[in-house]
Order: C-alpha cells, then sequence, then structure tokens
C-alpha cells in the first residue's frame, strides 16, 4: 500500500507551485508550504490538518480531506481572497500524481476569508476534498 497522503501533499504542493497566478502572489520562489520555516515570509500558504479514509468503490481509493491556510499582512482582505481564489482555479480537477498515486477528484469544498482580532493579518482558510487512486 503506497503513502497516498504524503503523494497527494507533495503532487499539490508541486502543481500549486506551477502556477503563474500563485507565483506572483506568494512570490519567487513560491512561498507554500507544509512546514514552514521559523519565521516565514508573507503572503504564504500552508498545507495543514489532513484527513483520509478509505473509499468501498471499485479499484479501491482513498478520500482525502486538506485544510490549506493562507496568511497575509496585506491592509485588507483583498490578498488572502485573492490566493484563495487563484487556489480553487488551480486545483478544480487537476490531475495530479507523485509517487505512484493520482487524484482522480480534487477542488476546494469550503474557503473562509477573516481579518484577525488584532486587525494585522487575514487568513483565507480552505478545504480541498480529494480522492486518490494508485497508478
Amino acid at each position: 500500500m503506497r503513502d497516498h497522503e504524503g503523494a497527494l501533499i507533495k503532487a499539490l504542493i508541486t502543481w500549486l507551485k506551477g502556477d503563474g497566478a500563485l507565483q506572483a502572489l506568494l512570490g519567487d520562489p513560491v512561498r507554500i508550504w507544509d512546514q514552514p520555516p521559523e519565521e516565514p515570509a508573507f503572503p504564504h500558504l500552508l498545507i495543514g490538518k489532513s484527513e483520509s479514509r478509505g473509499l468501498n468503490a471499485d479499484g479501491g481509493g482513498i478520500e482525502h480531506r486538506l485544510t490549506l491556510t493562507c496568511a497575509s499582512r496585506f491592509n485588507g482582505m483583498e490578498e488572502a481572497r485573492a490566493v484563495a481564489a487563484a487556489v480553487r482555479a488551480r486545483v478544480a480537477d487537476a490531475a495530479v500524481e507523485a509517487d505512484g498515486v493520482k487524484a482522480v477528484s480534487l477542488g476546494v469544498t469550503f474557503t473562509d476569508v477573516f481579518r484577525s482580532a488584532d486587525l494585522k493579518r487575514s487568513w483565507a482558510v480552505m478545504r480541498l476534498r480529494a480522492v486518490t487512486e494508485e497508478i
């Protein structure tokens, strides 16, 4: 059995980093991580919580729910909204694959954009749903 979770996250990061809109928003090199540096630059996108469960379908398959969080210090929520929109557009049914695992379904199911209580940061929290199978 392959590591579906690890392969999906690896493929997703590579796929997102290859997008021109996200490169323009998140810098060069693109600040997308599953483990941020100690003092991350802003804005950035972090792959966070991951949940997985097996599916009872032909060929098996694993359903995943991933949480991506954009952190921004832009004055207002425009930058966080733009990152969320770029992520949504880039992952819509993208055929990503890595390490013998491919996503057969991928998309953003939920987005929440809000300011921190001190108004110094804005956040975009996105929930992705993916289904992976072995190649």
